[in-house]
């Protein structure tokens, strides 16, 4: 499935390159909030209203699923609607059957969290046009179908200016899941946030090719500690990567939610999902009778993304200089993918003063200056 979804992903990336910046297909996850969207569609009153919430881990994993988890919950105590999940379901199409399972038990909201559900979920919603759908950091859109992302690069960039004060060496290590932009982008945001505050400082990239896999996750952390890094950050689902960087007695930048307690020697801050911010918004429109299919994609102004407090294992100023890129980032004087901006080879990629696009920032296939790696 991990193929089939890479090869949709440069299909949709094949097309982006057709229509040029102001196209609306993007190559990946949501597009900006303010898509053109479908006509408003009835109201349902939210005794009616059941939503089936799928997960490709466990909800314990405290990180991705946790914390949709959260938002779903959320969900629940603000609307009072009823919901149901399933957990651990596959990005195959072993994830049709459990998306027609939920609406068997009535479910008419369905939410895929994962980015490999994309294809199944969208091929089940043309079957069930009366039931709504939304898909988790994917691109697809239609009639009944919308997509949603927070623009965490913002939040990432965040926690790579806490690394970077951290890290007495200027070497980072990053434990990272699939090669697709979502995840890129994510990588080149936090060491733009690196560089920020130690300019000569490395990002080291190891893949793991699995959204949640524990043993894998701290495996490769461990690579990375014995390869120089004093801090470790991730883009993947479990607290191994943190847990590896305590037992060396070096610093974690965890992910999607607070995990001091996993590894209170070595947590500094981890970039936060608010996904109930969507969920709530989205239920409370098809109740109101005001949905509309959309490419929802915000961050730090709207609280959809935000960074953990800092713990006391920061360096000193890590606070100050946190809060002034915050403050810059939401009110637009600072804009993470900024020019000039070359890659890892040293070709540029973004001219001076020149921003990314939407559109290039949902179909980014290149690493920035100062990781060491490649794609995949």
């Amino acid at each position: 499935m991990v193929k089939k979804a890479l090869a949709l992903l440069l299909a949709a990336g094949m097309a982006f390159a057709t229509v040029g910046c102001g196209g609306s297909a993007p190559a990946e996850e949501a597009a900006p909030a303010e898509t053109p969207a479908a006509e408003a569609s009835a109201g349902i009153p939210k005794e009616d209203i059941k939503v089936g919430f799928l997960y490709v881990g466990p909800i314990g994993d405290e990180g991705y699923s946790y914390a949709h988890n959260q938002g779903r919950l959320q969900l629940e105590e603000e609307l009072g609607v009823e919901t149901v999940y399933v957990e651990n379901v596959p990005e195959s199409a072993d994830c049709e059957k459990v998306i027609r399972d939920l609406i068997d038990q009535g479910c008419n909201v369905i939410y895929a969290t994962s980015f490999g559900h994309g294809e199944w979920a969208y091929n089940v919603a043309q079957e069930f046009p009366d039931v709504y759908f939304g898909h988790g950091t994917g691109y697809l859109q239609g009639d009944n179908f919308s997509n949603y992302m927070g623009r965490v690069y913002e939040a990432r960039y965040l926690a790579g200016i806490a690394a970077g004060m951290k890290s007495a060496e200027g070497k980072i290590g990053y434990v990272a899941a699939m090669p697709i932009p979502e995840v890129i982008r994510g990588l080149n945001a936090f060491t733009l946030g690196v560089r920020s505050v130690n300019p000569e400082a490395t990002v080291e990239v190891k893949w793991t090719n699995s959204w949640y896999d524990p043993t894998m996750e701290k495996a490769a952390a461990v690579e990375l500690l014995n390869n120089g890094c004093d801090v470790i950050a991730q883009h993947c689902d479990s607290t191994g990567p943190q847990i590896a960087a305590q037992e060396k007695g070096v610093f974690a930048v965890g992910y999607n939610a607070p995990t001091y307690n996993a590894a209170p020697n070595a947590y500094l801050t981890a970039p936060l999902f608010h996904w109930g911010e969507f969920y709530v918004s989205d239920v409370q429109s098809i109740i109101d009778g005001t949905w509309q299919s959309q490419s929802y994609w915000t961050g730090l102004a709207t609280g959809m993304v935000s960074l953990d407090e800092l713990s006391a294992n920061c360096a000193e100023g890590t606070a100050e200089a946190v809060d002034a890129a915050r403050q810059q980032i939401i009110d637009g004087s600072l804009f993470v993918f900024t020019g000039p901006l070359k890659d890892n080879t040293g070709a540029e990629r973004v001219a001076e003063g020149v921003q990314m696009t939407d559109a290039e920032m949902l179909s980014m296939d290149w690493l920035v200056e100062g990781v060491i790696g490649t794609v995949g």
